[in-house]
């Protein structure tokens, strides 16, 4: 597993109660919250791949560091309740 979805799940599961992981692979996991599926976070070498929605946004891990994407994922779990 990425050290940077390593940092992002430590960072995630402190913010969101009830958050949970399912690894896919070495770079890939999906968050899942009461069981279900909410996010899928791919680490892409320079970029992370966050899909949501059936939408796919890509970020510059240069710039957006494990702890933005999980307040990001964050704010993103907190209006589907």
């Amino acid at each position: 597993m990425s050290e940077y979805i390593k940092q992002f799940k430590i960072q995630l599961a402190s913010k969101v109660r009830g958050v949970s992981f399912q690894d896919k692979g070495a770079n890939i996991t999906s968050v899942l919250v009461g069981g279900a599926v909410k996010a899928v976070v791919k680490d892409e070498g320079d970029y992370v791949i966050l899909s949501v929605d059936n939408k796919e946004l890509k970020y510059d891990k240069w710039y957006t560091k494990p702890q933005h994407l999980a307040d990001t994922v964050a704010v993103y779990l907190s209006t589907k309740k």
